[in-house]
């Protein structure tokens, strides 16, 4: 842990000795909201190099915080990056590799140990509006999982499932979606209002900019890219709205506020998707458009302004982080992927060439370490209306300090390199020990469980 960490825990502690009660503030730590976008691409945000879209509340945070360049979701598709998020463990471990649908009878394991009740033990309030997609039966629920409340919907919007949820009850079942962000926006006021005196932990997990997308009406043709970009700038409002009402109860220097995405943009849908600025392709592949995700986070005292991270860092880093910036106890069996990421944040380096592996499902597709990128065969895909096409390739080697686009590929120059990737990632894989099967039995015909969308095939 760095010294500003230490010693922000030093003067809260002596600030409120004094308070006894369950769930007052005490020396936990700051309050955390986490702000998750749903297929934002990594060129999605003007602080992300995106001029066709203003974000200036998301740039506050960059600006009053840190930004990360190389930071990873845990897979390209909604399911497993939450998962992942929320455990800091790889979803693999748990079976849970894939997309879950209305008529999936499965979802998060309750043995899972997330942040919520990570930190509901250590006297934190815990809540979750919007996207859930862990499962919707009774035992995988949020309330169930360590949160104290859930407004939101169970599953992406685009399936015939998208109902509000309060608590474990179905309490709408025909919800405006052009409403829907202001409507958690709503209920996220709601939740830091009430919980204002006591450490609390809210997950805000955006339902856009998902397909099918929606703006309201004050923010209809307030972009310069379309009602996509008139969605982002919808979201960039809330995040806006959220830190005014921090601001308003005296709360902003005491919270960390992070907003992140689940995975890249869905590029088959076209105009109603995401960019990926500079990286290759997008959701459902390992290229780092569909991997990497634009991430900021901001903590008065603990993080200085304008801090950029070039390492790696991922999802899976949140609940150790999170851990130790709250002073929460860790279970001495619990098996974590991610690291504590705190020493980023006063711009220092892990001082090692940090790895990662990249899954599709249960599949291993590549890895990286330090600057390098080993991606293994793929047998191609002929494109759908889903899935973007992509040519047959062999083995691939990319340098991502030079190539963050993927658009080089080494390897025949480079095999010792690349043999040496491959030792490394084998390694890495083994030591991840036996994995279980997929919990998620998965359809040839995924089509029909979601609505029909004008831009379908």
């Amino acid at each position: 842990m760095s010294k500003s960490v230490i010693f922000l825990f030093t003067i809260l502690i002596s600030i409120t000795s004094c308070q006894v009660s369950d769930n007052s503030k005490d020396d936990n730590g700051p309050n955390i909201i986490f702000i998750f976008a749903d297929d934002l691409g990594y060129g999605d945000l003007s602080s992300f190099g995106a001029n066709d879209i203003s974000t200036p509340n998301i740039d506050f945070i960059a600006d009053n915080g840190i930004k990360f360049t190389d930071f990873y979701s845990v897979s390209s598709v909604c399911t497993p990056s939450r998962a992942g998020m929320l455990t800091g463990r790889l979803p693999q471990r748990f079976g849970l590799n894939g997309v879950l649908f209305p008529d999936s009878h499965t979802g998060m394991p309750s043995s899972e140990y997330t942040i919520a009740e990570l930190l509901k033990d250590n006297g934190y309030s815990t809540g979750i509006i919007g996207k859930w997609h862990l499962g919707h039966k009774y035992e995988y629920l949020p309330l169930q999982q360590g949160f104290d409340s859930f407004f939101g919907i169970p599953y992406s919007n685009d399936m015939a499932s998208t109902v509000y949820f309060r608590g474990n009850e179905v309490v709408d079942h025909f919800p405006d979606q052009s409403l829907m962000t202001k409507k958690l926006t709503e209920e996220s006021i709601k939740f830091i209002e009430s919980n204002s005196e006591n450490n609390f932990y809210l997950y805000l997990a955006h339902p856009m900019p998902h397909v099918p997308i929606y703006a309201s009406e004050d923010f209809i043709g307030s972009s310069e890219r379309g009602l996509y970009g008139d969605v982002i700038q919808e979201l960039d409002w809330s995040v806006g709205k959220i830190i005014e009402k921090l601001r308003e109860k005296n709360l902003l220097d005491d919270t960390m506020i992070i907003f992140s995405s689940d995975n890249g943009p869905w590029l088959t849908m076209k105009d109603m998707g995401g960019s990926p600025g500079n990286l290759r392709n997008g959701k459902m592949y390992t290229f780092e458009g569909g991997m990497r995700v634009p991430t900021v986070a901001m903590l008065s005292g603990v993080i200085p302004p304008g801090t950029i991270s070039n390492e790696i860092t991922s999802q899976l880093d949140w609940f150790p982080t999170l851990a130790s910036l709250t002073n929460s106890k860790i279970p001495d069996d619990l098996i974590l992927d991610g690291i504590n990421i705190a020493v980023l944040f006063n711009g220092q380096n892990l001082n090692y060439d940090r790895d990662y592996l990249y899954f599709d499902y249960e599949r291993l597709e590549g890895y990286r370490k330090g600057d390098w990128k080993i991606k293994l065969p793929y047998s191609g895909w002929p494109g759908s209306w889903y899935k973007s096409p992509i040519d047959a390739h062999d083995t691939l080697l990319f340098n991502m300090s030079n190539d963050p686009g993927e658009k080089n590929n080494i390897f025949e120059d480079n095999k010792e390199l690349a043999r040496n990737l491959a030792n490394s990632m084998t390694k890495k894989y083994n030591e991840l020990g036996e994995l279980p099967s997929s919990i998620i039995i998965r359809s040839d015909a995924d089509e029909s469980h979601l609505r029909e969308l004008d831009i379908k095939k």
